[in-house]
């Protein structure tokens, strides 16, 4: 068995730990990344945000074809589905970004060891790896093994027809009905995909609402969205129970008074939420405490553990279940064990709906400011009075700004439309700085362009929409 030390010894690949690695070597720490996967990158890069949004964005251009290219005056036919050429192009993008991840690691010298780990103590790793076995030792560990799809008890996957979003990206037919059990942005994203394609979309939530806690404006406006895209929905419903037939499953479901209904189903896709992924990592041998509620690994201010050299970041510790969010801790987690001021503000983290349209918020909702007694003002703007949302055939939605009502501070954002997930960052840099309503609609944007429905939603705060009544 080897023995080697280092600085810092990171588990997992995913998004917050080899940004983590990536920072702690380019901080001059001796650093390396163990990943039991063959590639790094973790889920978000094999098997969630890359692969899942290369298909959304092959899924629009398709949809696009299909109904909106003879509006532009562009005559082609009828387009012709070749899902092994998508999928194939598809998997050269996550290549690539293997590919360019590898080589990030070499260039910082980041040592990379594949296997499974193991925590034999507060400073020693073991990394199993085709029967063999190697003993790591660094002064610092970090774990970011991420999260895993939760399983309904009575709903297991097997892999083939009970699914998961692993399975889901790699459909090789268009299923001709879909159900898919949670209305969340996993659910809501990969329905859109098979519902662009071709499929029968039915989404069952347990909640009344698409997506449960997002604001209630963006909440309808997707469900309206949404549905106008042949996706279909069953709010209030919850699923009982799943039965085989005819190689094909029967899903049944149970609505708000108590009525059952059975939806036919090729595929059936479970995206009700994740959970954190520590199975086999020997945690609680070393002492690592856990929150007995949320089984989320408990961590102070400075990401460490119980253990004080063991830090966790990402999906292990609280907040949202976000690739960015886990980067922003993996370079923090690396700046503290330099002995910096690592620091996340969880205040400015943005979600994203990467759909048609897309949704994206940051801050507070309305409903949260109104259960907190807060006292608010705010502003939205339609992107059907937007130029380029117009030229874009792209005027669905709208950008609303909440900003605190005596000192005009930006309090949150939400925004369904076009490309809101780039939209949503101005907002976000403007409350990482304190800022205000004022402050977006007094600085200039370039005319036309689709940000200016987020100045028009600022002035909007102070009831003076130039381009609105």
């Amino acid at each position: 068995m080897a023995d080697t030390n280092y600085d810092v010894l990171v588990l997992g690949a995913g998004p917050g730990g080899y940004v983590a690695a990536l920072r702690a070597a380019q901080l001059g720490l001796r650093t390396a990344i163990v990943e039991k996967r063959d590639t790094l990158g973790g889920t978000c890069l094999n098997v969630g945000c890359i692969p899942s949004k290369a298909l959304l964005d092959s899924s629009e251009l398709f949809a696009k074809t299909r109904h909106e290219l003879a509006d532009h005056g562009i005559t082609v036919g009828t387009p012709k589905l070749d899902l092994k050429t998508m999928h194939a192009r598809k998997r050269g993008v996550v290549d690539r970004m293997v590919g360019g991840l590898n080589g990030l690691m070499k260039g910082r010298k980041v040592d990379v060891v594949h296997g499974a780990a193991r925590l034999v103590d507060r400073e020693t790793v073991a990394v199993s790896s085709g029967g063999t076995e190697t003993t790591l030792r660094a002064a610092a560990i970090v774990l970011a093994t991420g999260s895993v799809p939760v399983e309904l008890p009575f709903l297991k996957f097997d892999g083939t027809t009970v699914v998961s979003s692993t399975e889901a990206l790699e459909f090789s037919k268009v299923p001709q009905e879909l159900v898919v059990v949670g209305a969340g942005a996993i659910g809501l994203e990969l329905g859109s995909v098979w519902a662009r394609l071709g499929a029968h979309v039915t989404v069952v939530e347990i909640m009344k609402v698409v997506l449960p806690g997002w604001d209630a404006q963006v909440s309808k406006a997707m469900r309206r969205e949404l549905g106008n895209q042949d996706m279909e929905f069953k709010l209030g419903h919850k699923v009982t129970g799943v039965s085989s037939g005819k190689g094909r499953k029967t899903v049944t479901v149970e609505d708000p008074s108590g009525e059952k209904l059975e939806l036919p189903a090729d595929k059936v896709l479970v995206a009700v939420g994740r959970r954190p992924y520590y199975d086999g990592l020997g945690i609680e041998q070393v002492g690592v405490s856990i929150d007995e509620r949320s089984r989320r690994i408990t961590v102070d201010e400075q990401f460490r553990t119980s253990v004080p050299t063991i830090y966790a970041l990402g999906d292990l510790v609280h907040g949202p279940m976000l690739a960015h969010k886990a980067e922003d801790e993996g370079i923090a987690v690396a700046e503290i064990i330099a002995g910096k001021a690592g620091h996340v503000n969880y205040d400015t983290i943005p979600g994203v709906v990467y759909t048609w349209p897309e949704a994206a918020c940051v801050g507070r909702t309305e409903e949260q400011l109104k259960e907190a007694g807060v006292a608010y003002r705010k502003g939205s703007f339609n992107f059907a009075a937007n130029g380029r949302a117009l030229a874009m055939t792209a005027g669905t939605g709208f950008v609303k700004i909440l900003a605190d009502e005596a000192s005009d501070r930006v309090l949150g954002a939400h925004i369904v439309g076009p490309w809101a997930s780039d939209l949503i960052s101005e907002i976000v840099t403007v409350m990482e700085f304190g800022g205000s309503a004022e402050d977006i609609a007094r600085t200039v944007h370039a005319h036309p362009t689709l940000t200016e429905a987020v100045k028009e939603a600022a002035l909007a705060v102070d009831k003076r929409a130039i381009h609105s009544l």
